[in-house]
C-alpha cells in the first residue's frame, strides 16, 4: 500500500486484539470502532491500487 498508514492485514490484527476469547463485545468499543474505519479505507485503497496495477 502506498501512502501513510497501517495495511488492512496490519488493522485486521489490531481489530482481533480488541476480542478477547469467547468476549461478546470489544475491550475498546470506541478504538474498535475507528478501526473499523481505517480498515475498510485501507481495503478500499489496496484494491484500487491492485486494480492500477492490473
Amino acid at each position: 500500500m502506498t501512502g501513510v498508514g497501517r495495511t488492512a492485514d496490519e488493522l485486521n490484527t489490531a481489530i482481533r486484539a480488541l476480542w478477547p476469547a469467547g468476549a461478546e463485545q470489544p475491550t475498546d468499543l470506541d478504538e474498535y470502532q475507528r478501526l473499523l474505519v481505517e480498515w475498510a479505507a485501507a481495503s478500499r485503497a489496496e484494491r484500487g491500487e491492485q486494480r492500477l496495477a492490473a
